[in-house]
C-alpha cells in the first residue's frame, strides 16, 4: 500500500470511538500458524485473519471504495482491453482458489515505477513498470495472489485496528518514561511497532499467496523467483526509509520462509504453469517505459 493511502487509513483507525478500545488496550500478539493455515485442502473454507478487527466487512468495503476513488483521481491507468482481460482472468482464477470473501479487482497504473498495493475491500493496483519486470504467468500470479492474500487477511483494517490499540497502549507509558510531553518519542515508538506489524502482514501475504498460486495451478516458485530477482518488488517507497520503519522483511528472510513452506506443505506439481505464449503476448502489449527523463 502506498504511504499516503496507508496514512489515510491510519487516520480513520484513530478516529474510531475510543469505547471500542477499552478491552483491547494491549500490544497485539504476533501471528501464529494454525493447522488450517497449512491445510491447502481447506482453502476457501477457513478464516485466516487473526486478532481483533474493529471494522465490519461492510465498513471495510466502504473504506476501500473511498480509497479506490482517491487512487483513481491520483493516477493514470492502462486501458488496453486485452491487458485488462488477461489480468482479470488470472485474478479471478486465483480468487476462486483463495480464502478471500470480497470481490477482487485489479487495475494497471500507467507508471514506470515498480510497485503494487492492495486497498481494503479487494481493490488491487499493479504498475506497468512492475509488469514489465515479470518473466511469466507464475510471476504475474504471484503479484496478484499476494494482493488477494492481503484481502483475505483483511490486512489493512487489521493493521488500522492494531495500530490504534498500539497507540493507546504505548503513548501514555512512553510519555511518562521519557518525560516527553510532546509525545514525539511515543509517536516514533508507535511507528516502529506498526512497521513491525506490516512486516508480519507481508510475510503472511507470501505464506498464503503461494498456496493460492499452487491451488490455481501456477508454480509457487514464481514468487521466490520474483523476490530473488528484484527484491521487494512492491515496496519501492521503502528504499529511502529508515531501516526500523521498513514495511517489508529482508529478502533473505522471505526466501527462507518460502522455501520452507513450499517444501513442507505444497506437494510437487509437475504440470504447474510457469510461463505461456499468452503471457508473452500480454507483455508485448504493455506500453514501453517512458524514455523521457523524470523531473
Amino acid at each position: 500500500m502506498s504511504i499516503r493511502l496507508l496514512n489515510l487509513l491510519m487516520v480513520l483507525a484513530l478516529a474510531v470511538p475510543s469505547s471500542g478500545y477499552s478491552a483491547l488496550a494491549s500490544p497485539p500478539p504476533q501471528n501464529h500458524r494454525s493447522k488450517s493455515d497449512a491445510n491447502i485442502n481447506a482453502i476457501g473454507h477457513r478464516r485466516i485473519e487473526h486478532g481483533p478487527n474493529l471494522y465490519s466487512s461492510e465498513r471495510e468495503k466502504e473504506i476501500g471504495k473511498m480509497l479506490a476513488e482517491e487512487t483513481e483521481r491520483s493516477y493514470k491507468f492502462v486501458n488496453d482491453p486485452a491487458i485488462i482481460e488477461y489480468i482479470e482472468r488470472v485474478a479471478q482464477n486465483l480468487a476462486k482458489n483463495s480464502d478471500a470473501q470480497m470481490p477482487i479487482t485489479v487495475a494497471v497504473i500507467d507508471s514506470d515505477d515498480v510497485n503494487a498495493f492492495t486497498l481494503p475491500g479487494g481493490y488491487q493496483y499493479v504498475s506497468r513498470g512492475l509488469l514489465l519486470e515479470l518473466e511469466g504467468d507464475a510471476e504475474l500470479a504471484s503479484v496478484i495472489a499476494r494482493g488477494i492474500a492481503h484481502t483475505a487477511l483483511r490486512s489493512a483494517t487489521m493493521l488500522a485496528t492494531k495500530g490504534g490499540i498500539t497507540n493507546m497502549a504505548i503513548t501514555p507509558a512512553a510519555k511518562v518514561a521519557t518525560g516527553d510531553s510532546t509525545g514525539t518519542a511515543a509517536s516514533q515508538a508507535v511507528l516502529v511497532q506498526i512497521a513491525l506489524m506490516r512486516r508480519e502482514d507481508e510475510m503472511d501475504a507470501d505464506y498464503f499467496g503461494v498456496q493460492y498460486m499452487y491451488k490455481a495451478g501456477y508454480d509457487p516458485k514464481g514468487l521466490m523467483n520474483l523476490v530473488q530477482r528484484i527484491g521487494n518488488a512492491s515496496s519501492s517507497p521503502d528504499r529511502e526509509v529508515f531501516e526500523p520503519l521498513r514495511s517489508f522483511p529482508p529478502v533473505n528472510e522471505r526466501l527462507a520462509a518460502l522455501r520452507k513452506e513450499i517444501s513442507a506443505i505444497l506437494p510437487p506439481q509437475p504440470d504447474a504453469v510457469v510461463s505461456t505464449p499468452e503471457f508473452d503476448e500480454f507483455k508485448a502489449r504493455l506500453p514501453a517505459r517512458n524514455s523521457e527523463p523524470r523531473k
